[in-house]
Order: C-alpha cells, then structure tokens, then sequence
C-alpha cells in the first residue's frame, strides 16, 4: 500500500487506542488515524470528512450510542455503506457476531490480548483495507 492506511478508530478506552497504535507501528503500517470516542459523533465525523477512512475499526460498547446502532447507520447510508468496518470487541458472544456480520461488518474481530494476537489482528484489517480499495 504505497499511500498511509487511513484508519477510523471508533473507540472510548484509551489503553485500547494506544495498543491498536503500537501494534500497527510494530508492523510497520504506514497509518493515519482518527479516534471518535462516543458512537453518536461517527457519522458526524464521516460527514465532514475530507478523506473517508479505508477501514473502519468499531468497538461495541460505546457512550450515547452502542457500536451496532453505529454499523446499521453506516451501512444504511448511501455515503459510506462501502467502507469496510471491522468490529473490535471484547465480546466473543455468536449472537452478537452474527449480529454484525448480518448489518453489513466485514469482520467481528475480538480484542487480542496478546503481542501475537495484536499482530493477527493487524494483518486482518490490511487485508480489510486493501479489498476494501478495490471496490
């Protein structure tokens, strides 16, 4: 990927901001990332967003509005439903997965909590973003 990945990070907890950031240095992932923090200002963000993101990595549990309100709104949308989101939860429940995988994630992705684990899930976001370009 000649040009940086441009990540949207939909996430609250900044322990997890920070990990998804070194993991992706760790790789070597040339990357730009923006961090909404509440789900109620996504769609705000993507608006007035300049450059969409190529990916979008959503967690589930989010203030003033859960993560799969979020996904059905982008998804809903003429403007962004191609964006891939990848969903990024600590949740390992098959009813939620098979929730998202039904409102239009490409991926359900539970959060790593090892180096390796980080690493996988870095690959699986390139693989994300670079078909996600190709549409």
């Amino acid at each position: 990927m000649s040009n940086p990945l441009n990540i949207l990070l939909v996430e609250d907890d900044q322990d997890d901001v920070e990990l998804m950031q070194d993991a992706l240095r760790d790789n070597d992932v040339q990357f730009s990332m923006e961090i909404v923090r509440q789900g109620d200002k996504v769609l705000p963000y993507l608006k007035a967003c300049k450059n969409l993101p190529n990916v979008i990595l959503l967690d589930l549990n989010l203030p003033k509005m859960h993560g799969r309100e979020v996904l059905s709104r982008i998804k809903l949308s003429e403007e962004f439903k191609h964006i891939p989101i990848a969903i990024l939860t600590t949740s390992s429940s098959q009813t939620e997965k098979e929730f998202c995988l039904s409102a239009g994630a490409t991926h359900f992705l539970t959060k790593p909590s090892t180096v390796d684990g980080f690493n996988k899930t870095i690959e699986t976001i390139l693989k994300i973003a670079l078909q996600g370009q190709k549409t």
